[in-house]
């Protein structure tokens, strides 16, 4: 098992190393000129030159890729054109609000799909099996804007249960310390603004985690039903054992496997996803930050929060690698 898992550790520095250098690349060639945006249309020959030169623009391609792998090892990404910001400290401060939108929104699929694909797979055939799955089908063909429009048309319209925007109302005071405000609210014992911020979490995860909802309950129910037609499990029955033993001792964590694949792509999916949720409830992550920095082509801000979601979807990836081992030895490689 240990060496399984140094050979995957491994693999991770080239493939993370490949990914910075196709995100410079991408970004490098794109069309536009950093100095020109950061002085405007008016600026003069001399000074885009000199700030060319200031930002190392002037260079060929391997020096600026060296110059930003090695700034990239120590940390700093550089400076927002945008903003003028340090933008490993807007990563710090914007990463937390993705963090809890997408860890929110991945429990609601975990908790919904697994249910109803387990639901659906014990009573198959039956109405509820076929509910289960018309459901699923529909939230999968859902885009995410659409949802979240409609959503906020109904729960915080028509019937006004839940804000449609930010992650704290303005009349709450609160500090917050790792940026994480669910984890700060707990640490203060400031349950007030911990209540807030549930409250103004709820629709944007409901809406980013629903396509991952669908689909992890389409996955659960087709593996359940794939393990419920081996031997192994036709052995159980014919010992007589009860339907709640054989289906939760022998047949979900065989089952739970290829489901784990489509979890860890599922997670990857909401990182990217939730650009769009949170630009439409205008929740302070990533994702808006993002948006707001293809807008104004700041080519460095892009470069740090698109090698951030590459580099946490590939240990997502990571884990659910390390997982498949542990449910199935069998996909273990330190034998001997």
């Amino acid at each position: 098992m240990y060496r399984f898992v140094l050979s995957r550790l491994a693999a991770l520095v080239p493939t993370l190393a490949g990914i910075s250098l196709l995100v410079f690349l991408m970004l490098y060639l794109v069309p536009g000129d950093p100095a020109q945006i950061m002085l405007g249309e008016r600026a003069n020959a001399e000074s885009l030159a000199e700030l060319r030169a200031a930002m190392g623009l002037d260079q060929p391609f391997h020096v600026q890729f060296y110059r930003f792998f090695t700034g990239l090892l120590q940390g700093d990404l550089g400076r927002s054109i945008r903003t003028h910001e340090k933008i490993t400290t807007e990563l710090f401060q914007r990463f937390p609000a993705t963090c809890e939108l997408t860890i929110a929104s991945m429990f609601m699929a975990l908790v919904v799909g697994i249910a109803a694909g387990l639901w659906a797979a014990v009573r198959k055939g039956k109405l509820s099996d076929l509910l289960s799955m018309i459901l699923a089908t529909a939230g999968i063909s859902m885009p995410v804007f659409w949802l979240a429009l409609m959503l906020m048309l109904l729960l915080a319209v028509y019937i006004p249960l839940f804000p449609v925007s930010g992650r704290l109302s303005t009349h709450i005071y609160f500090e917050p310390v790792t940026y994480f405000y669910t984890l700060d609210a707990l640490l203060q014992g400031n349950f007030q603004a911990f209540g807030d911020i549930l409250w103004h979490l709820f629709l944007p995860a409901l809406t980013l985690g629903t396509i991952p909802m669908a689909v992890i309950a389409r996955m659960t129910r087709a593996s359940l039903l794939e393990v419920l037609g081996e031997d192994y499990i036709r052995t159980a029955w014919a010992k007589g054992l009860s339907q709640r033993i054989v289906i939760l001792r022998h047949a979900i964590k065989n089952a739970f496997i290829p489901t784990l694949t489509v979890i860890a792509l599922q997670f990857g999916y909401l990182l990217g996803g939730a650009i769009i949720t949170e630009t439409i409830f205008a929740w302070p992550g990533i994702g808006r930050w993002l948006f707001l920095a293809v807008q104004a082509r700041d080519f460095r801000a892009v470069q740090g929060g698109v090698l951030l979601l590459a580099t946490i979807f590939v240990l997502a990836n990571l884990l659910a690698d390390l997982l498949y081992a542990w449910l199935d030895p069998r996909i273990r490689y330190d034998k001997k």
